[in-house]
């Protein structure tokens, strides 16, 4: 194996660890695929004498190109992405295998990525590197521009504001079941307003890499032209007008989304962010791998 079918096979290795440490530091699984890529461009362009430590080189560079990501996002006074479709219950997360990293990003509680979204960057990304994966001070220091003393204190501050949080409240399902059923409804009878209705006015719609490549492929049959990211009521709801025939309301995550599960199995899973009666955000997933992740559990109506 030549030396760059050797990195990019230590990459993949690496790349669920490189996963779980964006998605804390950014609450996006799309932000978080993106900086994943852009590590994966600077190791490509690397010098073999900067790569003695492969795994700790990565997690810098991923460390940094999310601290440029979320200075970004606070310059322009950017709200993150809705994280209802990531609440699922938090646990522990210490001494876990690489492995097992691609589910542990799924584990993170949206109470912790509500609390963490208040933090300063530099305080975010100080106190995930060291609190959540352990990453020494000096190893934090020049990815924050500070010393190591004063990337400890960041991510003390961090920690007494985490630890200090009130606990969200649980989410009513109950209410994001009407919503989604109503959104289903509108979309089946291809129903333009009553799906605007339902729509934040910037939705934004993610469709993973599976389910892209299947839209893709039915495009050629009169679907919808799906892209990897869609924003707005007009454009989300103009792609899932008339759609949604075979959906079904499901538990996804512990939240309400909806499935399609034509044999049972659910094949597409689609994980809404759900906010005041509004829908923020629909992911659609259709990697198994995801889909095994998430506990889904399909209901009736």
């Amino acid at each position: 194996m030549d030396e760059k079918g050797w990195l990019a096979a230590k990459f993949e290795e690496n790349r669920p660890h490189l996963r779980a440490v964006a998605f804390r530091m950014l609450g996006s699984r799309s932000e978080a695929e993106d900086a994943v890529q852009e590590a994966w461009i600077r190791l490509a362009r690397a010098e073999a004498g900067e790569l003695k430590n492969l795994g700790g080189w990565l997690t810098t560079v991923v460390g940094r190109v999310c601290l440029d990501m979320l200075r970004s996002r606070k310059s322009r006074r950017e709200d993150p992405l809705d994280l209802a479709a990531h609440d699922v219950p938090a646990g522990q997360q210490e001494g876990m295998h690489p492995e097992h990293e691609a589910e542990l990003a799924d584990s993170v509680g949206l109470a912790l990525l509500v609390v963490l979204e208040t933090l300063a960057p530099d305080e975010r990304i100080a106190f995930v590197l060291h609190d959540m994966f352990s990453v020494p001070f000096e190893e934090i220091a020049p990815i924050v521009g500070r010393t190591p003393e004063a990337a400890r204190q960041l991510a003390s501050r961090a920690r007494r504001r985490v630890q200090g949080a009130p606990k969200t409240p649980e989410p009513d399902l109950g209410r994001q079941r009407e919503v989604v059923q109503a959104f289903l409804a509108a979309s089946r009878a291809g129903n333009f307003e009553a799906l605007m209705a339902i729509l934040d006015p910037d939705v934004v719609l993610h469709v993973d890499p599976a389910a892209l490549a299947g839209a893709r492929a039915r495009e050629a049959q009169g679907a919808p032209h799906f892209e990897p990211q869609m924003r707005g009521a007009k454009t989300v709801g103009e792609t899932f007008l008339g759609r949604a025939r075979a959906a079904r309301p499901a538990l996804v995550g512990g939240a309400m989304g909806a499935a399609w599960a034509p044999d049972g199995q659910p094949r597409a899973v689609f994980a809404f962010g759900i906010r005041d009666g509004k829908i923020t955000s629909i992911e659609v997933i259709a990697d198994p791998a995801r889909i095994a992740g998430l506990g889904v559990q399909l209901l009736e109506g």
